[in-house]
């Protein structure tokens, strides 16, 4: 009984999720949900969520490091945001109602804490490369002095 709940529950979080991907909402964060339900009893389902996983990690890596795109990444974040204030404000956008408005306005906050996040850890990470080997709490104590190259 309880896998026949764990695959209807993380089947239709999936399914929900690839509709979110048309529709206004955090449609991957919700396949990635499915997918985490689904992993906890069928082994089928570790590999996509392992992939979905690494690109995630690998598109914050970007926006990390791309002044440019942490931009971007920014500047949708506010147009999400601005658009669902409208909406919950009364202006009337096709297309959009309270709960929507609702789902842009948190899409764009976690967006904007996500760049955030990953600007400040891509500053870390530079700050760190530029520590001297085997400096206290810079990792360097596994690297041979004299090897980095600048």
């Amino acid at each position: 009984m309880k896998t026949v709940v764990i695959a209807v529950l993380g089947g239709l979080l999936t399914l929900a999720g690839i509709g979110l991907l048309i529709l206004p909402g955090p449609g991957f964060i919700v396949i990635f949900a499915g997918l985490a339900v689904l992993a906890t009893r069928f082994d089928w389902a570790k590999k996509p969520l392992d992939y979905a996983q690494d690109k995630a990690e690998q598109g914050i890596e970007e926006v990390g490091k791309s002044p440019l795109r942490a931009a971007g990444a920014v500047l949708a974040a506010v147009v999400l945001i601005v658009i669902g204030v409208l909406t919950i404000a009364g202006v009337d956008i096709p297309f959009l109602n309270a709960f929507t408005a609702v789902i842009l306005v948190l899409s764009g906050l976690f967006l904007v804490v996500t760049v955030f996040l990953a600007r400040k850890q891509e500053k870390l990470e530079e700050a760190r490369a530029h520590l001297p080997a085997a400096t206290p709490g810079s990792g360097g104590a596994y690297r041979a002095a004299g090897t980095e190259q600048d």
